[in-house]
Parts: structure tokens; sequence; C-alpha cells
């Protein structure tokens, strides 16, 4: 029979080198789930891999998707370092969007471009509020943070949906569930005419740039970090295993907030009930592919951004369900598991009388 057997010490190698064999082994089994489908796998890897980035306008596009997907990342690299397991971006993603979409919404004629600062930090101000609730429920009740926030998502979605069905509907969008779409000078600022690209891509590359600084430079992110994966030694060395766990819910809540902001308050333009894209879920798994590194999860950020727009190419052009971006999403995050997995541990094969023995 199979056991596995601890590796002595992990590769150095393989560390860096098992996310490249994940996306791999991906590719290969997206070419025999193509041919499963009767599709040809040489066109639909090169809807997935080559039409996202093969003109200027397919690059803007790709980067509309990592903006958002990288900058919740970002926030759940702090969380996943600190051991606290926030699993419901999507609904701080949400909410912030709520909140973003409710100061977008009270823009007159007369209200200069100031609002589109007041946006932004109601949008994070809302994905800090809804992480709080995560925060406050582990650190009161020792609730389990992961259950807590993936239900908060759905609390989160309902919200949204009552608010676009109700008192925020447009009474001129012909009973669609639908915010009216926001005044012009709530628009957050584009980086260039023509392309859908925002001032939030500029933003997220700042955020790397911190989240670096502050992981692997500062004092506050060393504790930051024990804190979280060592508590009685973080005790030991004064720093508050309670404060890390507030550190990190409020600042990935923040991030998916600020997310959600310049998503409704760019290139959404309003609130519907197509907010919710599954970017907070998504992005735990561009965290682990980046191996929670700043430099690392930008490459994954745009790999499944990829994934998005290969999905919605595939849907439109080869007849194929949009849930196959999904299914690769998917993929990836078991194969890395899988890569992970054998990094850690040595196959061993061992008869039947050793085993009972």
């Amino acid at each position: 029979m199979l056991r596995l057997e601890p590796r002595p010490q992990a590769s150095k190698f393989w560390s860096l080198a098992s996310p490249l064999l994940a996306l791999a082994i991906t590719v290969v089994l997206g070419v025999l789930l193509f041919l499963a489908l009767g599709k040809d796998p040489v066109r639909g890897l090169q809807v997935f891999f080559w039409e996202p980035i093969k003109s200027p306008y397919a690059l803007g596009e790709l980067m509309v998707k990592t903006t958002p997907l990288l900058i919740i990342a970002l926030g759940l690299a702090v969380c996943f370092r600190s051991n606290v397991w926030n699993i419901g971006a999507e609904g701080q993603f949400v909410i912030g969007a709520i909140a973003a979409g409710g100061v977008a919404l009270l823009a007159g004629k007369e209200t200069g471009r100031w609002i589109v600062l007041a946006i932004v930090l109601a949008g994070i101000a809302g994905g800090m509020a809804w992480a709080a609730l995560t925060a406050l429920l582990r650190d009161r009740f020792n609730a389990n943070e992961i259950l807590v926030s993936l239900m908060l998502v759905y609390v989160a979605d309902q919200v949204l949906s009552y608010l676009v069905f109700g008192p925020w509907k447009d009474p001129a969008g012909y009973n669609f569930p639908q915010t009216r779409t926001f005044d012009a000078m709530t628009q957050i600022p584009r980086l260039m005419a023509g392309s859908r690209v925002s001032i939030g891509l500029l933003i997220a590359l700042a955020g790397v740039a911190a989240l670096w600084i502050f992981l692997f430079r500062t004092r506050a992110g060393f504790a930051q970090q024990v804190g979280g994966l060592a508590p009685a030694a973080a005790r030991y060395a004064g720093f508050s295993s309670r404060k890390a766990l507030w550190t990190a819910l409020l600042v990935s809540g923040g991030a998916a907030g600020l997310a959600g902001a310049l998503e409704v308050a760019g290139p959404i333009g309003q609130l519907t009930v197509y907010v919710p894209a599954g970017y907070g879920f998504a992005a735990i798994i561009v965290a682990f592919v980046g191996r929670l590194h700043p430099v690392g999860m930008v490459f994954s950020a745009v790999l499944m951004s990829m994934f998005y727009i290969g999905g919605e190419l595939a849907q439109s052009r080869l007849g194929l369900p949009k849930s196959l971006t999904g299914v690769f999403q998917g993929l990836l995050l078991f194969t890395l598991l899988a890569c992970d997995t054998l990094m850690a541990y040595k196959i061993r094969w061992s008869s039947a009388k050793k085993a009972v023995a």
C-alpha cells in the first residue's frame, strides 16, 4: 500500500517551482477536458492564454480583472500569514461596494471630484466593518472565523439584493434590479483614454510595495506573523495575538472593500445583483499560488484574470459554459495542493504485512 513519509527538509527549489508545475499540469488537464467536450484543445488554450494578451485593448481588460483580484489577495496574504483564515472576502467586497455605491448615489450636479475620495474611503470602511464582525466573534466568543466569514458572504449578498430590488432600485431602469448609473464625477479616474483601466491598478501596485515593506522590513510585520503562527511565543516576546487577529481581519476587509469601491465606481458604474463576481473566492487561490508573497501574487493575479476572460470567451466563441472558469481555477488549486503535498512528503510503497505490523 502507499503511504506518505515526511521529508527531512522541503526543497527550496520546488517551493518556488511547484506553482509552475501546477500550472503545467492544469494545462494538460485542460487539454484533456477540451478533448472530452469535443473541442479543439489548441483553440481552447488559445482562448485562455493568447486572446487576453493579443492586443492593447485585451491587455487593458486583463488589467481591469487583475486589479480587484490583486488588491483582495494582498489583504488575504496578511490574514493567512497570521494564521487567520478569512474566507469571506467576497462578502467584504460586496459590502464595500454597497457603501461606496451609497456615497456615489448622493452625488448631485454641483458635487466636486472630491467625492471620489469619499467613495473609496466608504468602500474601505464598509469592508473593514464587515470583517470586524468576524474579528469580534472570534475574539469574544472564540467562533470559527472560517465559518463566520463565509456565512457573512451570503448575508452581504442578501443586503445587496434588498437594496437593488428595493429602496435603491432605479425607477427608470425598466424594473431591472439595479441602481441608477452613477454620475460622471463619481467615476474613478482612468489611466488612459479608450481604456477601462483605472488608477486602481496603480493603487494595487502600490499595495504590493507597501505589503512587501510591512512583512519583510518592519517589526510590526514580523510581530503580525508571529502573533498568528505562535501565540505563546508572541506573548513571550511581548507581541499581542489579539492585535494580530484584529489587524489581519481589518486589513483584509479594508482591501476587499477598496476593491469593491473601485469596481462599482469604475468599470460597473452602478450597483447590480451581478456585483458579486467571485473575486473574493478567486483571490484565495491567487494568494496561495503566489506563495503569499506580494510579487508572486502579481503574476498569479494576472493568471487568474486570464482564466476569467478565457471563460467568457469560451462561452461566446466555443459554446462552452462560463463555469469553465471555475473549473480551471479549481484545477489549479488542487494541482498546487498536490504538488505542495509531494514537496513535503515522499510516497513510499509498503507491503500489507509491514503495514499491519
